[in-house]
């Protein structure tokens, strides 16, 4: 239900996000990998000339159909799950950028399929994902990704396709003239929240809602970042702490869709940094068989807080991009489940070695599922200096 003014702006604030997201600027003949389910080979289309007029070598990839995906996961042998086709692994390290454009035919087909399944060729990829972490890291690559509408993800959100993309639009900045500049501006203030969330020295965090009692321990060398072009749309700013402070109950009221499979109403209980206990109202079993993939998938590698004054996301979209970036009321945070990200690291993430990653607390693991609550919340600072501050409040940072 996008219109093609919608389509070329959109492919606009795309490769804005793309070239934010990179440290050094694109040169002539890099790699961009384009990856799109068949409901955006439109906005492929558009962002395949604009590539090319870059001078840019644009290389295209359709995803697999639900069906082809379900036959995959239901048929393969051990050796098929594991399998890595020849080249990915020396494409991976000659990329310089991509771009995903999400646009699902189903959110729930591989319902019938074991976990355990997924999460074995989960951690199969993760060799390659973690190369092209370390050329992001080396400020050779970069990446971003968007979501278009289909009529599965407006029916799993209980909304119209007219609806649904009026999200879409409204989120990116679409319905402007000049969607760009919009972003510039929110990059601009991002900047000077984190810098202040960054001048703090704190011990932990403590987050209160209804459902929800959790201290998050930041940790050594960190800093907030977020708003980088990585996501169309984000608004969120996060830090990745040290998964050994992390205590408490963590609730997350927001509904996930995650490898063909629907859950809601997740609580984790973590101790000494672990998840102790995991209960969900829909979808218990596939939520601690996700968090049993592999040893780091049961810890943190994420905190983040949403504020409502930039996301004018205010309906449940049923895609973990928007649902991550809720406004509405009282904006969200979210906790993810799983790897870390490097680029949280105070210092030059390039000379962050897996021993110091370690030493530091920051996770790994083939996981990362991002859980959402969208409850009317509190966080607390609280201070090496004894001293505590209210940082966010009412859907809103406090500064």
């Amino acid at each position: 239900m996008l219109n093609m003014d919608n389509i070329e702006r959109y492919s606009e604030v795309l490769l804005w996000g793309l070239k934010t997201a990179r440290k050094v600027r694109f040169r002539k003949n890099e790699v961009v990998l384009v990856r799109y389910d068949l409901a955006a080979v439109k906005l492929a289309e558009v962002l395949q000339e604009k590539l090319m007029d870059m001078g840019l070598n644009p290389i295209l990839r359709m995803g697999l159909t639900p069906r082809m995906e379900h036959t995959f996961f239901s048929r393969a042998g051990k050796n098929q799950l594991i399998f890595n086709a020849p080249g990915e692994k020396e494409l991976c390290e000659n990329l310089n950028g991509s771009i995903y454009l999400n646009a699902p035919e189903s959110l729930t087909h591989l319902s019938d399929i074991d976990p355990k399944r997924i999460g074995m060729a989960a951690v199969a990829r993760k060799p390659l994902r973690d190369i092209l972490w370390k050329r992001e890291d080396r400020g050779e690559y970069s990446w971003t990704l968007c979501t278009l509408p289909t009529d599965e993800l407006a029916r799993q959100a209980g909304l119209s396709i007219e609806d649904y993309s009026e999200q879409i639009i409204r989120a990116c900045y679409l319905d402007k003239p000049e969607p760009v500049k919009a972003w510039k501006a929110i990059y601009r203030d991002a900047v000077s929240i984190k810098n202040w969330l960054n001048s703090m020295d704190v011990k932990y965090f403590h987050v209160e809602s209804e459902r929800t009692d959790l201290k998050i321990r930041p940790g050594q060398q960190r800093k907030w970042v977020g708003i980088s072009g990585h996501n169309i749309p984000s608004f969120e700013l996060f830090i990745s702490p040290d998964w050994r402070g992390t205590e408490g109950i963590y609730y997350a009221d927001q509904p996930s869709f995650r490898s063909g499979n629907y859950v809601k109403g997740v609580e984790l209980v973590f101790s000494r940094g672990s998840v102790s206990q995991a209960k969900a109202e829909q979808g218990g079993e596939f939520v601690r068989k996700q968090l049993s993939m592999d040893k780091g998938a049961g810890r943190v590698g994420e905190f983040s807080l949403t504020d409502k004054r930039f996301s004018r996301i205010d309906k449940f979209m049923a895609n973990t991009l928007y649902d991550e970036n809720y406004g509405g009321d009282y904006g969200n945070c979210h906790i993810a489940a799983g790897s870390s990200y490097s680029d949280t690291y105070d210092g030059d993430p390039a000379e962050l070695t897996d021993k110091e990653k370690k030493r530091l607390g920051f996770n790994d693991s083939a996981l990362h599922w991002d859980l959402v609550n969208t409850e009317k919340k509190t966080v607390t600072a609280f201070l090496k200096n004894g001293k505590r501050m209210v940082i966010y409040e009412n859907g809103m940072f406090t500064v």
